[in-house]
């Protein structure tokens, strides 16, 4: 679930994969993993992409639809 969120939300923005993860302090690699949910949440991922798009945790988990 959280995958498709991010990509929601990234999308939404009209940023890229790239542009995310220059935003957010990664690469574009751990972005499209986290997208495939082939790797975990860090907490403190979690709080950068609550914090850039404005979204709670339970959101971006999949716990609530707001």
């Amino acid at each position: 679930m959280y995958g498709e969120r991010l990509r929601e939300l990234r999308e939404n923005k009209n940023l890229t994969q790239k542009q995310l993860a220059k935003i957010l302090n990664t690469d574009q690699q751990a972005i499209s993993r986290y997208e495939r949910e082939q790797i975990d949440l860090s907490t403190n991922f979690i709080m950068k992409v609550c914090d850039y798009f404005g979204v709670t945790a339970d959101y971006l988990l999949g716990r609530t639809d707001y």
